[in-house]
Formats: structure tokens, C-alpha cells, sequence
């Protein structure tokens, strides 16, 4: 799979990642990790894992969530 921001600037670069929010196939170039806690639904403020997840995301999207 090639990267949807690299096939859209005209150069050809195979995908590491898909977007969370889009689905967009994206490059180790333009994939952008976040780390983030997990949290109960029931209880918003308490973290059920020590341990950060991961948070992947194209720059449209990361752009957009920034912008909130």
C-alpha cells in the first residue's frame, strides 16, 4: 500500500501506518504517534493502564484534532 500524502504531492512511498480517524495509508514520514491513557467510559478520570497507548494519525487529521 503507498502513502495517500506522498501519492497526493506526486512521489511514491510505501504505507507504515493507517490513519485512526480517516483510514488514510500513510509513511513513516508523515505518521504522527501520540501517547495517550486509556480511561474507563464509566469513570472519565481514572486510567486503567499504566502504560501509555499509542495514537496514530495522518497530518490532516492531526492538524484538525489541534484545532479544536
Amino acid at each position: 500500500m503507498k502513502c495517500y500524502e506522498c501519492v497526493q504531492s506526486g512521489r511514491s512511498s510505501e504505507a507504515v501506518a493507517v490513519c485512526r480517524l480517516c483510514g488514510a495509508a500513510i509513511c513513516a514520514e508523515h505518521v504522527r504517534t501520540e501517547k495517550i491513557q486509556i480511561r474507563e467510559t464509566a469513570n472519565p478520570g481514572k486510567v486503567i493502564h499504566d502504560q501509555p497507548a499509542r495514537q496514530l494519525t495522518c497530518p490532516v487529521c492531526r492538524t484538525a484534532e489541534e484545532s479544536r
